[in-house]
């Protein structure tokens, strides 16, 4: 029973050595990753290469990109390169926030109704049916717009308390497969319990689907978190790069023809959704052998 028991392991092992090599080799992949990484650094490194705070008003209003203001200023002075390096890593953490509470959620209902089935599988997959009809954008339009104080941390938090239903459903039909695996069986059979079966066992034969269904749950924290900001139920201090634009929509930056004030902010939105969704494509065929390019 130990030699069968060691064969998933191994399997598993040359299954991630040639997902690497064909990950290294995927362009798709690659250019997605590549997007998100330079503006990760930017959002991370940006803020301790401008002096000004992204609030602070500044002597040159309306002022178009120059070697002082790279990326132009607002009505009030306002310096855009710091409010938008401030604003990608305010992004990048509601993605991380909103993302991460959903993933794990959404994985610790799938594989538990998955994996027990039963009364059990019953109860949660009506939770998460509940919460799956439930209209998620008119909820946290309720919520943010009571709360007094709105920090980014607060909306990841709700963001990630409403986007996990879709998930664990998910999780729980990739459970239900694995399962009756012979694999699963041989555990079961050496006597080991629910929760290390599902870490040891199950979860790391769907590391691909996890890493998979993580990526999207960032990406749709960043447009939830981004259309709340747009609306003006975003974060009440700070700047973020749905704040931007909400800014700019709102003292007229279009009619105005300042577009170095809403330009970059969508630009780096729709970069980040888009280069996600690119790469979550080339990790698709990069583990399924049907979509690799020859």
């Amino acid at each position: 029973m130990t030699a069968l028991q060691e064969v998933a392991p191994r399997e598993r092992e040359g299954v991630r050595r040639e997902a690497l090599y064909f990950a290294v080799r995927n362009g798709k992949l690659m250019a997605g990753l590549g997007i998100v990484l330079a503006l990760l650094v930017l959002g991370l490194v940006g803020p301790l290469l401008v002096d000004a705070a992204p609030n602070e008003y500044g002597p040159r209003p309306m002022s178009p990109p120059s070697a002082e203001n790279w990326f132009g200023t607002t009505t009030f002075g306002q310096d855009i390169f710091a409010q938008f390096v401030h604003g990608l890593r305010s992004t990048f953490a509601v993605g991380v926030v909103g993302g991460g509470i959903a993933a794990i959620l959404g994985m610790l209902v799938g594989f538990v109704a998955g994996y027990l089935g039963g009364i059990v599988d019953e109860v949660l997959n009506m939770l998460t049916n509940i919460i799956l009809v439930i209209p998620t954008l008119a909820v946290l339009l309720i919520i943010n717009a009571y709360l007094g104080i709105r920090s980014v941390a607060v909306q990841g938090l709700f963001i990630g308390l409403t986007s996990w239903p879709w998930a664990a459903r998910a999780i729980r039909a990739q459970t239900f497969s694995l399962r009756t695996r012979e694999f699963v069986d041989l555990a079961r059979m050496s006597g080991s319990g629910t929760w290390k079966i599902i870490t040891r066992e199950i979860a790391p034969n769907m590391s691909s689907y996890l890493f998979m269904t993580f990526i999207l749950l960032f990406g749709g924290s960043i447009l939830i978190a981004s259309s709340l900001d747009f609306i003006g139920l975003g974060p009440t201090e700070g700047t973020s790069l749905g704040l931007m634009l909400q800014n700019a929509n709102q003292w007229s930056a279009l009619h105005l023809g300042m577009w170095w004030w809403f330009i970059p902010p969508g630009a780096a939105i729709t970069a980040i959704v888009g280069a996600l969704y690119v790469a979550n494509v080339g990790l698709d065929e990069v583990f399924n052998p049907k979509l690799r390019e020859t």
